[in-house]
């Protein structure tokens, strides 16, 4: 048995907050949104994909953010996604050092952190 990859990764939000998660993944990110199967509908968030990533959003009853526990999403141009999130009003932080790649940390409207990564020549 051998691991193929992430078919999702989940992050929960507030209740009721749809309108910004959607601004936030689709807007600035530039994901688009998936419409969830009809046995799944009723439960609130929502299902963003871009390329091979796909991200859920689960509405959790006593939300609080993940702010140590994180997705990292590997992108093949940083720079402008980080002047769109810039732009949006969504401060960046400097990620520590980590060598082959650049880095940084945004967070959601809801407080939870996202990595954002670009390989660069050793």
């Amino acid at each position: 048995m051998e691991y193929l990859g992430y078919e999702h990764v989940l992050l929960a939000m507030p209740d009721g907050e749809e309108r910004r998660a959607r601004e936030f993944y689709v807007d600035v990110l530039g994901f688009t949104e998936i419409v969830r199967p009809e046995s799944l509908g009723g439960r609130g968030g929502g299902w963003f994909s871009a390329g091979p990533v796909m991200l859920h959003l689960g509405v959790e009853k006593d939300f609080r953010a993940a702010r140590m526990a994180h997705p990292a999403l590997l992108v093949s141009a940083l720079a402008p996604l980080v002047a769109r999130c810039e732009a949006a009003g969504y401060p960046i932080e400097p990620a520590v050092e980590l060598p082959g790649f650049d880095r940084v940390h945004v967070y959601d409207p809801f407080g939870n952190r996202l990595e954002l990564m670009q390989t660069v020549d050793q």
